[in-house]
Parts: structure tokens; sequence; C-alpha cells
């Protein structure tokens, strides 16, 4: 039995990501032999509807013929090649389109491996940019309550779920966090934007910079806000000269209904951080987008110390380029987002009937992204996994954050699969 033989191996030398590996003693691992679309398929024959995207990245559907055929064709040509001193035609027609398709006034890319690696390049060049100003005090970063950025010191500094911060805190640089609004209306966006500029009017001379996930607080339990709460964290950033970190990892590329979430507000930040579906969930690579006046403030003689200096071995890598140009061209050619907004009116429409259950507190969604809240669990009884459990004997792959069910499904699922991923959650949420 290959699923079995591979079960044992791997639990012989690998430690998984986000996993209490004794909890393998009794969960089974799933090894996954190949995937197209938005099936997964085991060694037996067994499938599942992948309804979390592999972790937010897959946009397009796994195996997707026209990424593969770019990827292909790039393997025979250049497959990486140092970016200090060098370039290739991949990354820099990938920074031409992201300039032009980012909020206007976005005109350098800087890029790096992941999303988290991205975040430490926009809170570094923050710092840096208030620096070569001649501001030094400006060594404090904001961010929302509820907020995750990332796993690595500074990315989990700048975080605040417990979940992931708590062990680490000793390690972590020192930061800020302003109050998320409470819910989706107006009135709470402007209630947290007037906490902020209260903060702002005490600690502005102290504070770099706020990042925030527009509209949707990913780990954060897919916590929602308004598009107005950005808008008046733009104002309030222009007024006290603190830079707009705008971390859209997740809802980046139509996960939010818009190709990029901060276009709800119509607004631009002064560092955009993108990455999982850059490459339609094929390639680890991440770019920060920010203005000619940040790129300005470095840009001088060797003997002035302006630089930038911050690298990654395989920035800008050709292989992965190619994938990220291939779901442009997606994008491009394809009505994604007006097929997306289809898609989503569907998903909105199955999820009222989580309503009907009694342990069911609330549904909300933004875009491609539906969220059921659970009510009346103790952390303690892990109800999301017995809820992840029920949905893989039932053909689903859902990974809950807590009592917090969500769907966010490759944008080439069908109605029919929506069905079945749907009806399965709701199974498992009447069956607890």
């Amino acid at each position: 039995m290959k699923n079995e033989e591979l079960k044992n191996r791997d639990l012989s030398v690998l430690w998984h990501p986000c996993t209490q590996m004794k909890d393998h003693e009794t969960l089974p691992l799933i090894p996954i032999k190949k995937a197209h679309g938005v099936w997964l398929e085991d060694y037996e024959g067994n499938k599942l509807i992948d309804a979390v995207s592999s972790w937010w990245v897959n946009i397009f559907g796994h195996t997707n013929k026209y990424i593969n055929e770019r990827i292909k064709k790039q393997l025979d040509t250049l497959e990486h090649v140092i970016l200090a001193g060098f370039t290739h035609e991949g990354v820099v027609e990938l920074s031409e389109r992201l300039v032009k398709l980012t909020p206007k006034g976005l005109e350098k890319c800087f890029y790096s491996d992941n999303g988290s690696s991205a975040v430490e390049v926009a809170l570094k060049m923050s710092y840096h940019a208030h620096l070569n100003d001649g501001i030094s005090g400006k060594n404090v970063f904001v961010s929302l309550t509820n907020s995750y950025h990332g796993e690595t010191i500074g990315a989990l500094s700048v975080g605040d779920v417990e979940l992931y911060k708590q062990t680490y805190e000793p390690l972590l640089l020192k930061t800020l966090q302003t109050p998320v609004p409470s819910n989706m209306s107006i009135e709470a966006a402007k209630m947290a934007a007037d906490k902020f500029e209260k903060l702002c009017k005490e600690k502005s001379d102290e504070i770099s910079a706020i990042i925030l996930e527009p509209l949707v607080q990913g780990a954060g339990y897919m916590h929602m806000y308004h598009a107005e709460f950005l808008v008046l964290v733009r104002q309030i950033c222009d007024k006290y000269n603190v830079h707009l970190i705008a971390d859209e990892v997740m809802v980046g590329f139509g996960r939010t209904g818009e190709l990029f979430a901060c276009e709800k507000a119509n607004i631009t930040p002064d560092f955009l951080v993108l990455s999982k579906g850059l490459t339609g969930g094929y390639l680890p690579l991440s770019v920060v987008l920010t203005t000619d006046e940040i790129y300005a403030k470095f840009y001088c003689d060797y003997n002035e110390h302006k630089a930038f200096l911050h690298s990654h071995s395989y920035t800008g890598n050709a292989l992965a380029c190619a994938a990220a140009n291939a779901t442009l061209d997606i994008f491009e050619n394809d009505n994604v987002i007006q097929n997306n907004k289809k898609i989503s009116k569907y998903m909105g429409d199955k999820l009222e009937k989580f309503l009907e259950l009694e342990n069911v507190a609330s549904i909300r969604q933004t875009g491609m992204i539906c969220v059921v809240e659970l009510k009346g669990y103790e952390a303690s009884e892990r109800i999301g996994l017995k809820v992840y459990q029920y949905a893989l004997n039932n053909e689903v792959l859902l990974r809950p954050l807590g009592h917090v069910i969500y769907f966010m499904p490759p944008y080439v699922i069908t109605n029919k699969e929506i069905d079945k991923m749907m009806n399965v959650a709701f199974e498992a949420i009447e069956a607890l």
C-alpha cells in the first residue's frame, strides 16, 4: 500500500509546519500523488476538493495546462541567475506588468522568496527610508489587533495572534497594536480609525509604519472589515508622516472581488506586499512594490551609505517569474475578476443555508472568501479538527481556524464542486 508506505517514511524523517506531530499518532497523513483543477488525489485513487487552495496559494487550479507550459518553456532557457548586477526578461516583464496593474503610484518592485520575507523587506525599507530622511527615532511599527503577517521574527513581531506569537515574545521587536474594526460596518471602521489617529497624535515621532491586511485578516480567523477603514488610515498616515504597508499576501490577486484589495478603497499604500497567488500557487516568489519617492531616498553615491542592503539567493527566480507571468496572462485573457464575481454570488447564496444551524454564530463573505463561525464550543474541544476529519472522509479538504470554518477554493471551481464542498461542511457542522 503506497499510502501507508509513504506515511511511515514521512514520519521517520519529516517535521511538518504548523502541526503538533503527536496528532499523527491518530490522525493519518495523506500522501498526494497528483492533482488537477480543484482535486487532489492520493496513491489509492481517493480524491479531495482543495477548498483552501493549499494554504491560499493555488488560484487557477492544480497542474494548470497554461502555467505548466510556460514553466517548461522557461526551464529549457534559464532556471535562475543572480539578480545583483544581472537581470532577465521574465523579471523585467513581470515588474512592468505589476506596476501597471497595482494601485497608481507604485513604480518599483523589490523581490524576495515568500510572504514573511516580503513583510520583513517592507518593514526594513520603511524604517530605512525615514532614516535616510534624517529621522532616526521612527523605529516602532503599528499593526492591527488580531493580525497575522508571517512567522519570521520581524513578521511575527507585527502580528497579534497569540497562538503564533506567545512562545517567541522575548525574541520579538517592539511594536504597537491599534484596534481592528470590530465588524464590517462603516461605523466600526470610523471608530477604529479614530483610535489609530489618537495613537499617531501621541507617538507619530516613533512610528515608522502601520501594517495591515486589507479587508480580511487571514489567520486572524478570517475577520473582515469595511473598506472605509483603509481610506481613513491612508489619510491619517499622510497627516502624521507614517507609512502604510498593505499586506496583500493572502487577499491579493482576486480574492476580495478586485485584483487587489486596496482597489476597494481606491487608495495607494506606500508599500504593497504580494506573494501566494502571484505565481498561481506554483513556486515561491514575493514582491514589495513601492513609490518612486521611497526609491529616491536610497538612490545615492556608494559612500553615502544609504543603499538598501537586503538580499535573498533566489530573488527574481526565472522559473517563478515564468509562473507569475503566466498567471497574469490568465487574468488578462480569461475575464477572471468578472467570473469570480459570479462564483462569489453562488457561494454567498449557498452560505445562507448555514444560518439554519443552531451552532452557527454568523456567516460572512468578502469576494471569494466565505466564512462560517461556530458558537458554543471551548477551544479544548478542537471543534475545527472534527470538521476537518469529517470533511476528509467525504472528499473535501477543509482546514478550519479553530471554530471558524472557511472556504477559499481555486477560482476554477464549478457550481457542482461548490455544492459538494459546502454540503459536506454543512453536514459536518450539523453532526457536531
